[in-house]
């Protein structure tokens, strides 16, 4: 574990991950709902045009943050095989 010059409270970083992970799963299977009832083109011809933009700025947001975590997990791994 790398320090970070800070204390954290590992039981509150685990509930804070598994709770985020309940939101994501939500999240996720609603998108599902939306993916497999509507085409995109009929998704981007009636959505809210705002409420869009929100949403792929969100998932981009996660995409990014989730990233740097698989990062680091690989450079973890790499260094203790």
């Amino acid at each position: 574990m790398q320090d970070t010059g800070k204390q954290i409270d590992i039981a509150r970083l685990q509930a804070d991950l598994t709770a985020a992970g309940v939101e994501l799963l939500s999240a996720h299977c609603a998108a599902d709902r939306i993916r497999l009832k509507y085409s995109p083109q009929d998704i981007v011809a009636f959505g809210e045009r705002r409420a869009l933009q929100r949403a792929i700025a969100s998932a981009e947001a996660l995409h990014n943050f989730f990233s740097q975590i698989e990062a680091q997990i690989s450079r973890q791994e790499d260094t203790n095989p």
